[in-house]
């Protein structure tokens, strides 16, 4: 890592030669695949935009140039040039760097959400900022991938910029032809036909040879001068792609042509006015296990052999691959199944459906909102739409959700994947919302299984809902230990542990929320003293009459949820406790009212009280006034 050693700042970066350059991005990806194959990450995108992160740290003077990546898991190779590149071994790692980019980490990271199509319009509120306050001659750049800009939230901040013609933004279109997945839809179609195009360095070398034709190695006449901005004047015109915008543009560039890239982004920082730069770039770049990765060309990857890119532990059984099994199975037995996904078939488990039954699989890119509504367009039409996104994501379509669907009582079934705390992905990841959300829907019905076996019997009861909307949630990863239930009442819920004792013992009726059934369960073999019901509502939305009969025979009920304590699953009961005149106190065992820092799932959930240790302390603490008396 000769270059790399003397790399701190960008200031640095400015200093090399640019025969250097090469050698240099060399350097940068034998970094990338040996620290992130150790810690796991987004390899295959940082591979991907090595020499353009270069060239843009390069030619602009960042943080005075602000640089905002979408969605932000490419910012690994910015991170290498602004001085973090000794921190690689702690990625996504509790107290380490996160694999987005974070505010408090560095002052050339501008944001640190991690949701898709949001840089336009962050560009577009900095470059107004940025000339009302007298820095005008300042450029914002924003690094958007194709897949990014089949989010309609892009296109809105797109009409916004374009008229600005005396801000200087600066909309670098990353266009690897893929999200997750291949990009769909109208706009890579014509992405596509751009690529096709004569290259920008094409236009420059035609530029060249015109002015060495006309005397340019002698004395620079006006009319040679006139010819070599002919030539690059040709290529810098609007496209079919942005006619009504009137945008101006550059590209096709070769992403991975040092000397491309850096001739664009050096036009592009003198233009005056909003510009957009085609860089075309190959997802994996110079790594070839992730190039070769039809899947997703290594888009994110879990520990790795860093030669072969094979992971290094072999893939457990998880709630993704139980929902993969069962939604092919549904509509093998139904023929009005229909499933959606926001350009995350792999990772929603939807890749083998869409391949089972392809003419019943709609990829709408990443467009969550469009997802939905188009979801209760098929429902309105007969069929029964299964919408598969992460947690996360479902807040982005809460609208859709609640007026689009709800309010006209359509059977949609929702699966939410990656629910509750995911941990290393960071606090915008998260799934800790989708709860509260969903639950003041009117109509709505919410499960929470707590294994897989709970996974396939509450997704077939989904889809026998016709009245209104269903929801499916279960975390991220390996599937917890099963537990059979003692008995099942009649509305469904399930009694996983039942003290039925004579003597003065405190009665508590442990109501647990989906996965966390092991942690309840663990925790009231620890409970000294106390009996201990343990309950799985497996509908957490709405609240089962049983729940309520039961908390009015317990001396205290605590929910154990792994969603936000406020408005969640705790609140909801809370409420029907109220509203029956059951005065039994209620605890919350619930995720605060925080954004969490990126760390392990059970570091987390340790941190704040959700292990097995913490419920188990909660628990105690809150009885410690009874036991006294």
């Amino acid at each position: 890592m000769g270059l790399l050693s003397g790399l701190s700042s960008p200031a640095d970066l400015k200093r090399l030669d640019e025969s250097q350059l090469v050698e240099l991005a060399a350097e940068i990806r034998q970094l990338l695949v040996e620290k992130v194959s150790a810690t796991g990450g987004h390899l295959g995108p940082n591979l991907g935009v090595v020499e353009l992160t270069i060239a843009l740290h390069r030619v602009f003077d960042s943080p005075e140039d602000p640089f905002i990546f979408d969605t932000s898991h490419q910012s690994y190779v910015h991170k290498i040039l602004t001085g973090r590149a000794d921190k690689f071994d702690t990625l996504r790692q509790k107290g380490g760097i996160s694999g987005y980019t974070a505010r408090t980490e560095s002052e050339h990271d501008w944001t640190e959400s991690s949701h898709a199509s949001a840089s336009l319009s962050y560009a577009d509120g900095l470059a107004k900022a940025l000339s009302l306050t007298g820095r005008g001659d300042r450029n914002v750049v924003a690094v958007v991938g194709d897949g990014a800009l089949t989010g309609g939230m892009c296109w809105e901040a797109l009409n916004n910029i374009a008229p600005g013609q005396d801000r200087n933004v600066v909309v670098v279109v990353n266009d690897n032809g893929r999200s997750y997945s291949p990009t769909i839809g109208g706009f890579a179609t014509n992405l596509a036909m751009l690529r096709m195009q004569r290259s920008y360095d094409e236009i420059m070398d035609h530029g060249k040879k015109t002015l060495k034709s006309m005397g340019w190695v002698g004395e620079r006449t006006f009319e040679a001068l006139q010819a070599f901005k002919e030539g690059v004047k040709s290529q810098v015109i609007p496209t079919e792609m942005f006619p009504e915008l009137g945008m101006k543009y550059i590209g096709p560039v070769n992403g991975h042509d040092m000397d491309q890239v850096l001739n664009a982004m050096t036009y592009a920082r003198n233009y005056e006015g909003p510009i957009i730069v085609h860089v075309v770039t190959e997802k994996g770049h110079g790594f070839a296990p992730a190039v070769n990765d039809v899947a997703d060309q290594m888009h994110a990857t879990g520990i790795i052999d860093p030669v072969t890119g094979i992971p290094v532990a072999e893939a457990a059984p998880d709630w993704t691959s139980i929902f993969a099994q069962e939604v092919i199975l549904a509509a093998e037995q139904r023929e009005d199944i229909v499933a959606i996904t926001a350009a995350m078939a792999g990772p929603t488990g939807l890749a083998a459906f869409a391949e089972r039954f392809p003419e019943r699989f709609y990829d709408v890119g990443i467009a969550e909102q469009h997802a939905v509504t188009s979801a209760a367009g098929l429902a309105l039409g007969g069929l029964h739409p299964v919408v598969a996104i992460y947690s996360t994501f479902l807040n982005r379509a809460f609208d859709q959700m609640l007026l689009d669907v709800a309010l006209l009582d359509l059977p949609v079934t929702f699966v939410l994947d990656r629910a509750g705390v995911t941990g290393s992905d960071g606090a915008s990841h998260n799934g800790v919302w989708d709860m509260a959300i969903t639950s003041i829907v009117p109509g709505i019905k919410v499960a929470a299984p707590r294994d897989g076996g709970q996974l396939r019997e509450l997704f077939h009861e989904a889809l026998e809902v016709s009245d209104g909307p269903t929801v499916v949630r279960y975390p991220k990863g390996a599937l917890p230990e099963e537990h059979e239930e003692l008995m099942r009442l009649e509305d469904g819920v399930d009694i996983l542990r039942y003290s039925d004792s004579s003597d003065d013992a405190v009665d508590v009726l442990l109501i647990a929320v989906g996965s966390f059934v092991g942690t309840a369960l663990a925790a009231a073999e620890r409970l000294e003293g106390v009996n201990v019901t343990v309950v799985d509502p497996r509908w957490i939305v709405p609240v089962a009459q049983s729940i309520v009969a039961m908390a009015d025979d317990h001396d205290l009920v605590v929910v154990l949820e792994d969603g936000i304590v406020r408005g969640g699953v705790g609140s909801l009961i809370s409420e029907a406790l109220s509203a029956a005149e059951v005065d039994t106190p209620l605890r919350r065992l619930a995720f605060p009212d925080v954004f969490p820092l990126h760390s392990s799932r059970s570091e987390l959930l340790a941190e704040v009280g959700l292990d097995v240790d913490g419920v188990v302390d909660s628990i105690n603490r809150w009885l410690a006034p009874s036991t006294e008396n």
